[in-house]
């Protein structure tokens, strides 16, 4: 336990995998690894647009990312073979998904208790009184789509229809989601809004994890997405993290998609932007500014919806290397006694087959404890460990690594 007055910050870089997940194979993901396989195909110079050369992040690497990598999967992940000055180590899932909600929850110290729900690749995807559903909400005789997609082919392949009818988008993935994509001038911003909310009950008791938002702008020879996308998630079904410290009379503070994940319980302040690098310079003003005792949970989405999910490699590379060249100036804001976690929820290997997220463990390496190897964990030691560092009692499995 750290002095009276240290802060922790948990920094969750979405779906930056290390590889080497024991149950792999029963996702389809055998052999899967977002950090090895970005590293390889940097140092093979198959990651050229944009950058060149092999992978560079010395300040993440200095941590003990590449040590992590290596535990995680037996990957020596090329240009990542520093050694640790940071806190470093991997976890592996329990939860029986690779999804959002189930990797945020167990790092915050919830397995989820249950099966989630998803939706056959068939078309159409959506049972009747489903639809049904959505078209009495929504005031339309129909929907579009009704599918597995990924949002931009589409948006792409249904927005003259949806200009001309009326009718929302919903489509889904091989996550537990249902999906609603709407422009916001034809449809109308709140009128989404309005729906995915009102929808999401109904998804909920099915045990479907997420109703979310996908507004768009633009024509449909020239759309794109907006920042006020929104995650309607099923609540935790226990106290997180986040509420521990909240019922402990400390302050909370969630930066990015946080407050969607976690349906806003045990968060006291949310801040949102509109990219990565604007999450960036709250994680960093947070640094400055949080208040003694504090956690803050942030949440960097983007390294999965702009370059996981579209399956771009080099784009990848160039989030990792951006992200690493700003984190000493999160670093430097930091106090004695304070320590922040970088981790990550799932991986999504950029080089792996289809668009979805893939089973694999994650990194987990810090700042602010020195040199410490914390060896292979729970997801849930992730949680304990911000718990025991804060000196409040944690609720769940997890077993404090510190």
């Amino acid at each position: 336990m750290s002095a009276p007055g240290s802060r922790a910050f948990l920094v969750v870089l979405d779906s930056v995998g290390a590889g080497g997940a024991p149950d792999a194979a029963d996702f389809g993901d055998a052999g899967a690894n977002t950090l090895g396989h970005i590293a390889a195909e940097c140092a093979a110079g198959r990651a050229e647009v944009g950058r060149s050369g092999p992978l560079h992040l010395p300040n993440l690497d200095a941590l003990g990312l590449g040590a992590a990598v290596k535990l995680a999967s037996g990957f020596d992940a090329p240009g990542l073979g520093a050694v640790p000055q940071g806190l470093w180590g991997a976890a592996e899932e329990v939860s029986p998904g690779k999804d959002t909600p189930s990797g945020h929850w167990e790092l915050a110290g919830v397995p989820v208790p249950w099966d989630w729900s998803y939706f056959p690749d068939t078309v159409p995807a959506f049972p009747s009184e489903l639809v049904a559903e959505v078209c009495r909400l929504a005031g339309t005789e129909g929907i579009l789509g009704n599918c597995h997609a990924s949002g931009m082919p589409v948006i792409a392949r249904y927005c003259a229809e949806h200009k001309r009818t009326g009718w929302p988008i919903c489509y889904t993935s091989a996550d537990s989601v249902f999906q609603i994509a709407a422009h916001e001038d034809w449809f109308g911003l709140d009128r989404l809004l309005a729906l995915c909310q009102a929808l999401a009950p109904t998804l909920h008791a099915m045990k479907v994890g997420r109703v979310i938002a996908r507004p768009f702008t633009g024509t449909c020879d020239d759309f794109r997405r907006t920042a006020n996308r929104h995650d309607y998630a099923i609540a935790p079904p226990s106290p997180t993290l986040l509420d521990w410290v909240a019922d402990a009379g400390r302050a909370t503070h969630a930066v990015g998609k946080i407050g969607d994940i976690f349906s806003m319980r045990g968060i006291g302040k949310l801040w949102k932007g509109k990219s990565d690098a604007d999450l960036f310079e709250h994680l960093t003003r947070l640094g400055a500014e949080a208040e003694p005792g504090s956690l803050t949970f942030a949440n960097f989405v983007e390294f999965d919806s702009l370059y996981g999910h579209p399956r771009d490699v080099a784009g990848y590379a160039r989030h990792l290397e951006w992200f690493d060249a700003a984190l000493p100036r999160f670093l430097a804001t930091l106090r004695p006694g304070d320590l922040a976690i970088f981790t990550a929820d799932h991986g999504n290997d950029p080089t792996w087959s289809g668009t979805d997220h893939t089973r694999e463990r994650v990194p987990v390496v810090g700042w602010g404890l020195g040199p410490r190897a914390v060896g292979l964990r729970g997801y849930v030691d992730v949680g304990a460990s911000i718990a025991a560092h804060l000196g409040v009692a944690g609720q769940g499995p997890g077993r404090s690594f510190l």
